[in-house]
């Protein structure tokens, strides 16, 4: 964030060392020629200093590259700070995965060890391309305390060899990356509270004044999410830092009203307490007192273990014993988080640009209600038009219909909802569903959560031990939609089914279904879409 003033004449020189190729003329890598660099690798001039990638398969890839210093000793729970380094770095191999407590059931188990020091990403590039290439940047899920740039089906040389850039990187998690205390408050370094999106606003920025080393074009920068990842996709698109920056945005079950958490940093209540309030308990459970320098000094000094004392996604879900001591997420800090993507895009608040939004067929979906006349009763005048499209001959049993009605409001809703009003502003919208399920592992079973990644990214290989031929073309078929909206912001091409922009009226999307074909037209789902639209107007109106 600070790095403004230090790049200066670096990042001006940074975008004039491009990767170009044409006839008669060796291909130049940083300031050496591509026969130079093989035995060691490319080189790049990047803000913070030289990096030495290396060539696989025809692409660069660049790996654990530090777009911030450090967030360890005075900078944790600080804005991320600039950092140069001296000589050439070697950038061949991811940085550390943020800090976290891992979990088995991890749709995409980490490939390094968590630690504090962590802010890194990394950059998977076409090896030659006469016009600079669109760019994306992943942002990855996982509850805003779990996951990280590392898991292999992460990996992004496809993109490149699809003639995309491909972007990933880490960003601070659970009580590192959202948390408050009047202590810092006081201290006044800067912006507190929401850390994780700093950090990703920070690597946005580092992509926009270095990209065009790695022959990327600053001027089109997709920005595309899973789970948490899409939630930060809807708040990079209405944070000020960030919403410019951006000229595309695909977001996979990342909702559509809610950011998940919204809490108040100093206002609250007893059953609703502000993140400072979390902050003050937090720091009473390890013995630590006051509001002052002293205190700050003091939860500085606690281990990187302490501050994540057991918090991951299980954590999340068990019941709190004492008083609460993580804040669960996105912070109202009235400069990043202005309001809740419903308030948000509703006035018009947000980043004017084309959309790719979509979900999965079994996404995420809670509900506890405990008989089904509790179940639609909730719907309040709507309860017998929610009964008609979800249970109309009360045959389903209540565990199914509460999952049903769970996705229904977290995720599939939500995402239509916001395609509608993104169409209301004059921006193309195109919504998905993700139907398909690996034939090795079917059970029965709809399409997962975060099951969809492996496909868009065609890493199926790096996910599944066993793939049938139906599998590579339920791969195939997303990832050519996708690579086709970064370069142009219109996923159609040729050989593809024609998928429409998103039409409020019609409900339309397009669903990559369990026979590996893309369907487009009218949600058969419509009629759970508009009770559930008429469901969430009620609670707005609250």
């Amino acid at each position: 964030m600070n790095a403004k003033l230090n790049i200066g004449i670096k990042v001006l020189a940074a975008a004039l060392v491009t990767v170009f190729f044409s006839t008669g003329c060796a291909q130049k890598i940083g300031n050496v020629t591509a026969s130079e660099a093989t035995n060691n690798g490319p080189l790049v001039t990047v803000s913070g200093g030289e990096l030495q990638g290396a060539m696989t398969d025809g692409i660069q890839v660049f790996k654990g590259i530090p777009y911030a210093a450090p967030p360890v000793g005075e900078n944790r729970w600080r804005e991320p700070q600039s950092f140069t380094w001296d000589g050439v770095r070697d950038a061949k191999t991811f940085g550390h995965d943020c800090m976290q407590k891992p979990f088995p059931s991890d749709a995409a188990p980490l490939g390094e060890i968590p630690a504090e020091d962590c802010l890194y990403l990394n950059v998977w590039a076409p090896e030659s391309q006469e016009e600079p290439a669109p760019v994306v940047i992943w942002i990855h899920g996982g509850g805003y305390v779990n996951g990280g740039a590392s898991p292999a089906v992460y990996d992004g040389a496809e993109f490149a060899k699809s003639g995309v850039v491909f972007v990933s990187f880490n960003y601070r998690l659970g009580r590192f990356g959202f948390f408050a205390h009047p202590a810092l408050s006081a201290a006044d370094e800067g912006q507190i509270g929401n850390y994780a999106f700093m950090d990703q606003i920070a690597a946005v920025k580092w992509v926009k004044n270095n990209i065009a080393a790695f022959n990327g074009d600053p001027h089109r920068i997709t920005i595309m999410g899973e789970s948490a990842g899409g939630g930060s996709v809807h708040t990079l698109m209405q944070a000020p830092a960030s919403k410019d920056l951006i000229q595309g945005a695909i977001i996979m079950s990342g909702g559509g009203r809610s950011l998940m958490g919204e809490r108040s940093l100093t206002e609250g209540t007893e059953q609703h307490p502000s993140a400072e309030q979390i902050g003050l308990n937090f720091a009473e459970e390890h013995g630590i007192e006051g509001t002052g320098p002293e205190t700050l000094a003091q939860m500085r000094a606690l281990s990187a273990n302490d501050v994540l004392d057991g918090l991951n996604l299980t954590a999340l879900f068990m019941p709190s014993k004492g008083k609460q001591t993580y804040v669960g997420g996105p912070l109202a800090d009235g400069k990043i988080v202005l309001g809740s993507t419903q308030a948000m895009v509703e006035s018009g608040q947000v980043a004017k640009v084309p959309v790719l939004v979509g979900t999965t067929s079994q996404d995420i979906g809670f509900g506890m209600a405990p008989d089904k006349e509790t179940l639609f009763g909730a719907f309040g005048p709507y309860a017998e038009e929610a009964r008609l499209a979800y249970d109309p001959n009360d045959s389903l049993p209540l565990q199914i219909l509460n999952f049903m009605v769970g996705q229904d409001r977290g995720m599939q809703e939500p995402a239509q909802y916001f395609a509608g009003k993104m169409t209301g502003l004059g921006q193309e919208a195109y919504v998905y569903r993700f139907s398909y399920v690996a034939e090795s592992i079917r059970d029965g079973q709809g399409a997962q959560h975060a099951s969809e990644i492996p496909f868009f990214f065609k890493t199926i290989d790096k996910k599944y031990d066993s793939l049938t031929e139906k599998d590579k073309t339920a791969a195939e078929l997303p990832f050519s939609y996708v690579v086709n909206f970064i370069k142009t912001g219109n996923p159609n091409g040729t050989g593809l089914r024609q998928w429409k922009a998103f039409d409020p009226s019609q409900n339309n999307i397009l669903d990559i279904t369990m026979d590996a074909e893309a369907v487009h037209g009218t949600d058969p789902w419509k009629d759970r879409m508009e009770v559930t639209s008429k469901y969430a107007g009620l609670m707005a109106n609250r």
